[in-house]
């Protein structure tokens, strides 16, 4: 059914129009009866239904519907596998369509600017080509169903302190690079039906007011068709707002607002067509879901299987002196830790399920063998139990191998504050450190939605990292601890060694006023590899049960213009004697020196399944912005011509192929010149270069020190003198090629004229 959007609208009152602009509650959009809008309803995900039906509100005090909860985006992240989030994706719209909502509310694609950020748990990755990637998938497994997305926080939301008010104080190359880049290629490619803006301020201005980000951006670059939804609570002033491009409310105001829209339509405040036009995206989205309904299937069980399948994806093995896979049957194996009987499997806050089932590790066990169980800790508070200590050490001593489920509790991490350290409970690490002491054979297994702390990493035996990883967790860690599946996952982040070490350490959270992002674009991996920073694990690392080669780089080009695509293949042989998966990740690294970047950047990557002995090719492609940097001079996406380095790795650290490139760039950059532009900057410029050739030929004279061997020669060296000469600006040409000022305003003239 085609419906005739602009007449629906032009048959509303402004007052229905305006009411269209805001919830009806909670989670409902408001209906207009006498029109056939009906009322739709959204919600909460992103990795999971929180579909509420009784008394709604915003953070999960209240019961919502038994759903199935799948791993949060900082485990899926670490599979690295596109075809797993879209199925993600796919199982959610089909519960969405079952249960008769419109929308689910994600996925999520913060960056990771600090470990701090209690919220972390629900974002991708510290590496924005990495987060659109996966988020990009997600939002396409999801609307093959017919069910909207609502790809948020738009923008630039990296914590929970004063995340009400407080600005983010960005500069635009780092926002557009950075922070806009983990949203662009989700939006440009999987096309959501909805954005959600975010509740702070960018350089003072909030999102929810943000022509620039709403309209200017989203809507006039990047192409976004659908509507631009409020994060909870997130306007500040509603006409403002929808001016700028925020089409609905949420949740309701009392109507308040809708009363603000109609008196500044009525006193010319704001123009009636403005808000037409937020109606009829809106109206598109709604009906867009109830004219083309589709049978949803909501299958608890099935679902959960799927659970277990992305998690056993997405679990990462640090570290294994080859005490993995343990051998069932054959070791006295001992399991403590409380998070071993109940897991802790997501965060707290707005996306938190209520799962109709928990598969915990010790349930899972059974399955493979008999082991002895201590809790060891409580998760109450940080409080060391004697007698659980006691239990816990005698029970590890008996055993052949420890394992240890540990991590970070509720309170430590979730929506609405942020983590005070980046350190785990202090009576996990001490219970660690005493196991330690009567058993060296030690395995510990993670539950955590951000990087911890391992004061004791180099001391255990082996590390499993599960993070946040479903309402199937414990199943996929007894295939993985007992080698039925063999761990594929790569880190989405860095573990640094302390928070210290974090880029943006003395500038998170701010003052409650304003948080600056002084560290640019070296977030994360790019800051690390920059600094030569010894890390914990880096970005892109993980273990697993066998070996890969790489070998045969080949690209398609020697020389590209940055209008042209780089196909890049390479064979990846599993050496090992088990099947596995590997995740190829292919970083270019800018040789050009034309501006400061990362050492290198993530920009491709592939997981291929092989089988003992199996060699595959697989192939990644390059285009322009693989290569490029934003350039606030031109306001554009700029590749310089020169050197290009592709690199192929198993992280960002373990780099084993490279080859080089050379890119032709087609756009040109207007020059500036003026009398403080230096000889250095004319002389790389070919024709610039031309005009200046006597003159500098002329400073380089008269700068000379004096003959050779005297005191004058020894205190000015060649070097020296080129330095000075290079850095020189062009006013200085008055005194060293004994010019005019009338003179160096003609020759300005004349290299500009030149280099046109």
């Amino acid at each position: 059914m085609k419906r005739d959007i602009k007449a629906i609208v032009k048959q509303m009152t402004l007052e229905e129009k305006a009411g269209m602009c805001s919830g009806e509650d909670f989670w409902h959009l408001k209906s207009v009866e006498r029109l056939g809008i009906p009322s739709v309803m959204v919600s909460d995900g992103p990795h999971g239904l929180r579909k509420q039906d009784q008394e709604a509100d915003h953070l999960g005090a209240n019961d919502s519907i038994k759903a199935v909860c799948f791993p949060t985006a900082c485990a899926t992240a670490c599979s690295f596998d596109r075809d797993l989030l879209y199925k993600l994706g796919e199982t959610l719209g089909d519960e969405c369509q079952a249960q008769n909502l419109s929308v689910i509310l994600g996925p999520a694609v913060n960056i990771k600017r600090s470990p701090l950020c209690g919220r972390n748990f629900e974002y991708f990755s510290e590496d924005p080509y990495l987060a659109s990637e996966m988020a990009g998938a997600h939002i396409k497994g999801v609307q093959s169903k017919n069910i909207g997305t609502s790809i948020k926080h738009f923008a630039a939301n990296n914590q929970e302190y004063r995340r009400m008010s407080c600005s983010s104080e960005i500069d635009e190359r780092t926002f557009r690079e950075i922070y806009l880049g983990a949203f662009e290629t989700a939006i440009k490619e999987g096309k959501p039906d909805t954005v959600m803006c975010s509740y702070n301020k960018i350089n003072g201005e909030f999102s929810s007011e943000n022509h620039k980000l709403l309209t200017e951006i989203l809507r006039d670059e990047w192409g976004f068709e659908g509507y631009v939804m409020s994060d909870w609570g997130a306007v500040n002033e509603r006409v403002k707002g929808l001016k700028a491009g925020l089409d609905l409310e949420m949740p309701g105001s009392g109507g308040y607002t809708d009363a603000e829209i109609v008196s500044a339509v009525k006193d010319g405040t704001l123009e009636e067509s403005v808000l037409d036009t937020a109606v009829e995206r809106i109206l598109n989205i709604i009906f867009k879901y109830t004219d083309n309904r589709q049978e949803g299937r909501f299958d608890l069980e099935a679902d959960h299987q799927i659970a277990k399948k992305i998690a056993e994806e997405s679990m990462v093995l640090l570290k294994n002196d080859g005490i993995l896979p343990l051998k069932a049957g054959e070791q006295k194996i001992a399991f403590i830790g409380k998070f071993a009987e109940k897991p802790r499997f997501q965060g707290g806050g707005s996306s938190h399920i209520n799962s109709f089932k928990v598969e915990s590790a010790l349930d899972a066990v059974k399955a493979y063998t008999e082991v002895a169980y201590a809790q060891g800790y409580d998760v109450k508070e940080d409080k060391i139990d004697e007698a659980m200590l006691k239990e816990a050490v005698e029970t590890a001593k008996n055993a052949d191998v420890a394992v240890i489920f540990a991590g970070l509790p509720d309170a430590f991490e979730s929506e609405g504050y942020d983590r005070e350290h980046m350190g785990m409970p202090d009576c996990q690490n001490y219970l660690i450190q005493e196991i330690l002491k009567v058993q060296k054979s030690v395995v510990v297994v993670l539950h955590n939605g951000s990087p911890v702390e391992m004061p004791w990493a180099d001391d255990v035996s082996a590390i499993l990292e599960a993070y946040l990883c479903g309402q199937a967790v414990g199943a996929a860690e007894a295939d993985i601890l007992f080698g039925k599946v063999n761990p594929s996952g790569k880190l989405a982040e860095t573990i640094p060694y302390h928070l210290e070490d974090n880029p943006s350490y003395l500038n998170f959270p701010g003052d409650g006023q304003k948080v600056e992002y002084k560290e640019g674009v070296f977030v994360g991996y790019r800051y690390y590899d920059m600094k030569k920073m010894p890390v914990r694990y880096p970005f892109g690392y993980g273990l697993s049960y066998t070996t890969f080669e790489y070998s045969d780089l080949q690209l398609s080009k020697e020389k590209i213009k940055d209008t042209e695509t780089l196909q890049v293949s390479v064979k990846v042989k599993n050496t090992g004697k088990m099947a596995g998966k590997e995740v190829v990740q292919l970083y270019v690294s800018d040789k050009t020196n034309a501006v400061m970047r990362p050492v290198n950047e993530l920009k491709n990557f592939v997981k291929v399944e092989l089988q003992p002995q199996e060699e595959k090719t697989v192939t990644m492609e390059l285009n322009k912005r693989s290569f490029a940097w934003y350039n606030t001079k031109v306001n554009d996406w700029y590749a310089g011509s020169g050197t290009y380095e592709i690199l192929i790795g198993s992280s960002s650290r373990d780099i084993r192929l490279t080859k080089t490139v050379e890119l032709e760039s087609t756009m040109k950059i207007p020059m500036e010149i003026h009398t403080n532009t230096t000889i250095s900057e004319l002389m790389e410029n070919e024709k610039a270069k031309e005009v200046m050739k006597d003159l500098v030929d002329q400073m380089m004279a008269n700068i000379g020190g004096g003959e050779e061997g005297s005191a004058a020669s020894e205190a000015i060296s060649q070097e020296m003198m080129i330095k000075m000469m290079e850095n020189s600006p062009l006013r200085a040409l008055r005194s060293f090629a004994g010019i005019s000022t009338e003179e160096v305003q003609e020759l300005i003239k004349k290299l500009k004229e030149a280099v046109k």
